[in-house]
């Protein structure tokens, strides 16, 4: 089952940091972000990328993104 981190309403650096939290908590296999601006999406991935996750999909959700990594 997938962790999911709802970043929605946070301002960069507060979605990566969370996300990386979640990383950092139990290195998850598979990790759902949620976060709502161009500029959160781009952060996310790009720290989620450093620590070994693979960008799996990105879709448009609601009025944000939803960015679905794979560990490995």
């Amino acid at each position: 089952m997938a962790t999911t981190v709802d970043a929605r309403g946070f301002s960069c650096p507060q979605p990566v940091l969370m996300t990386l939290e979640a990383i950092k908590k139990g290195s998850p296999q598979d990790l759902i972000v949620l976060v709502d601006t161009d500029t959160s999406k781009e952060n996310v991935m790009r720290a989620a990328q450093s620590q070994g996750y693979t960008v799996q999909e990105v879709a448009p959700e609601g009025e944000g993104y939803r960015i679905q990594l794979v560990k490995g």
